[in-house]
């Protein structure tokens, strides 16, 4: 059985983090083992990345910051997605790929075709199968990052941006899922916790299904 890769993608504050967690508590539960991982930091390598990347303290140049992303990617497919793929895994992933698109490119103003090459050069061309897409208003956005920083008394670089900024990000976000709909799935997060999750599993769960990593399921895990 050939593996299987979902991404979750999302402006920050979205909930992704938290329905990754929680759909995988399900998947586990059905039992379907699933492979976690995340962009920055999937490995030893990307962990110490991601701490130079998003310190709020630390000024980094959009340059820099594209090609340490870049970086941190070659080493996460290299070392921990195609592996997983080849042993036949179901491999969910907290940000992948278009959020380079979305954040360097729109972002930061880079052009779509030097994002092409770069995403090319450190994915070798490998993309997801699945995609969710959690969208968010930006206000909201701002708003829950805003709480979670006076929460852990600190926030990361990127959530500090100008709210044009989160703008340029969403919007393009919004653009990928319009011009790849088969891929990309979105799922409003203005609402409750668990009703999104309800929404995810429907999105997730016939999809693994169709691939082959899940039996059918009993009505009490519905």
């Amino acid at each position: 059985m050939s593996g299987t890769f979902i991404t979750f993608e999302g402006i920050d504050g979205s909930g992704k983090s938290t329905q990754l967690r929680l759909l995988a508590n399900y998947l586990k539960e059905v039992g379907c083992e699933v492979l976690l991982t995340r962009e920055p930091g999937g490995t030893p390598v990307g962990v110490r990345l991601r701490g130079a990347l998003l310190d709020a303290h630390e000024e980094v140049d959009p340059l820099t910051e594209l090609l340490v992303f870049a970086a941190d990617r070659a080493q996460h497919v290299r070392r921990v997605l195609r592996p997983a793929i080849a042993a036949g895994k179901v491999i969910i992933s907290d940000r992948y790929a278009d959020a380079t698109v979305a954040y360097q490119g729109a972002g930061r103003g880079f052009s779509p075709e030097l994002i092409v090459e770069i995403v090319q050069l450190a994915t070798e061309g490998l993309k997801p199968d699945l995609t969710v897409l959690f969208d968010l208003s930006v206000e909201d956005s701002i708003a829950r990052t805003s709480r979670r920083a006076n929460a852990k008394n600190k926030g990361d670089r990127l959530d500090a941006e100008a709210s044009d900024f989160h703008v340029r990000v969403r919007n393009a976000y919004l653009e990928i899922a319009r011009l790849e709909p088969e891929r990309v799935k979105v799922v409003e997060t203005n609402r409750p916790v668990e009703e999104t999750h309800q929404r995810v599993k429907q999105i997730v769960v016939p999809f693994l299904k169709s691939r082959g990593h899940l039996v059918e399921i009993e009505a009490n895990h519905g």
